[in-house]
């Protein structure tokens, strides 16, 4: 009776294993076939150190990048880790190969000394973030 019992056991475990490994195999191709179909965002630049400016100065740069996948990217959303940078992003689906800009606007007014603005742009993408820099030194 012991050798019943140890022996369905044993069974219930290799199945179970055997299960374990179907599935996150079948799960691994298949998150490999859909990724190489997304799209890709490429900044041209990913940093942009606007330098010394003014207290109060309004500057504004543009994220210019490529859609370097298969499929049309989506930008869903693009949030700066401050109220005092705005960022514009298209509205439209670009197309793999077309190229796009985001365009940010830093408010210096109450900024002094180094600033550096945190973009995160949220897409169609994988990883789905990617993330910009501002940089300034703000002086009166």
């Amino acid at each position: 009776m012991k050798k019943l019992i140890l022996g369905m056991m044993t069974a219930a475990a290799l199945m179970t294993a055997y299960t374990s490994c179907t599935q996150a195999g079948g799960t691994a191709a298949v998150n490999t076939a859909s990724a190489t179909n997304v799209p890709v965002i490429k900044f041209e630049k990913e940093t942009h150190d606007f330098g010394k400016i003014k207290t109060g100065d309004k500057v504004t740069y543009e994220f210019k990048f490529t859609n370097t996948g298969k499929s049309p990217l989506i930008i869903k959303d693009a949030i700066a880790t401050c109220g005092c940078t705005k960022p514009e992003w298209p509205q439209k689906p670009i197309q793999p190969g077309e190229k796009g800009a985001i365009k940010v606007t830093f408010n210096s007014a109450g900024k002094i000394g180094l600033q550096d603005k945190q973009i995160t742009v949220t897409a169609n993408t994988n990883p789905a973030q990617t993330m910009v820099h501002l940089i300034g030194d703000v002086a009166k």
